[in-house]
């Protein structure tokens, strides 16, 4: 029964549907059941050292390698060869960029975990997802970092080409897509393991966020709620600014008293 099972298929046939099903059915059901706790969960307020240079590089990195990812691996290869873009030249472009965006992503990353794992206040008001996503986040980009070894040896763009083929092919729903990879360096299967992994843990995390991060532009022009929060930036004390008002109205108002000894 099992002589014709490959662990190739699972992962690189079925488990792409499976992380892809969860991601957006969980994201929806999150935000229908618990809508307050679709938010990034920050803890500047408990600490704010490491915290701007980590969430910097870490954000900026992560970015660039997302859309680097969306942008290489789903652009179809005949817009490719339409544009004359030489597939070498992409894959130089892949390292090149993606290798320098990876590593401040990395060295963010490390400076964020190392902030959650050992301050004690940070620690206590930590879940197990928080860390563990991040956690993995942070072996995702060694691993990815890693897999430039093997890009550097195959610089004509030939397994570049076999990722987009096979990521087109799942979308598409090419049930033998998982055979375009099968034979790939096990350092590629295991950052498509993981990514697959972080997609179906992503809506039971605080990744949850990043979804509001896409639908802002559109929610602030289409849907917005037609008053906005301000922050005041006067610096003169409420009760100076309370008899101000007072004089030029003419009345007054209701005086402040000290506490009672």
């Amino acid at each position: 029964m099992f002589e014709s099972f490959d662990i190739n298929f699972v992962i690189f046939g079925v488990m792409p549907y499976v992380a892809l099903t969860v991601f957006l059915v969980g994201s929806i059901a999150r935000y229908e059941r618990d809508p307050f706790t679709w938010k990034s969960s920050s803890s500047q307020l408990l600490r704010r050292k490491q915290l701007i240079w980590g969430s910097i590089l870490f954000h900026v990195g992560i970015i660039v390698v997302f859309f680097g990812h969306l942008i290489g691996l789903f652009t179809p290869i005949w817009v490719l060869d339409a544009l004359g873009v030489p597939y070498g030249l992409k894959q130089w472009m892949a390292v090149l960029i993606g290798g320098p965006a990876g590593l401040a992503a990395l060295i963010g990353g490390t400076m964020l975990l190392h902030r959650r794992l050992t301050d004690p206040r940070i620690k206590a008001t930590s879940t197990v997802m928080d860390n563990l996503i991040l956690i993995l986040i942070w072996f995702q980009l060694v691993i990815g970092l890693l897999t430039i070894t093997q890009s550097l040896q195959h610089m004509d763009g030939s397994e570049m080409i076999r990722f987009m083929e096979w990521s087109q092919s799942v979308v598409t729903w090419n049930v033998n897509a998982w055979m375009t990879v099968v034979d790939v360096n096990w350092l590629f299967k295991l950052h498509i393991f993981l990514g697959l992994i972080i997609t179906t843990l992503f809506p039971f995390t605080r990744l949850v966020h990043i979804w509001s991060g896409f639908a802002a532009p559109f929610r602030y022009l289409v849907a917005r709620s037609g008053y906005q929060v301000v922050r005041s930036r006067r610096r003169r004390p409420l009760e100076e600014r309370r008899r101000a008002f007072d004089r030029r109205q003419g009345v007054d108002g209701p005086k402040a008293h000290a506490p009672a000894e």
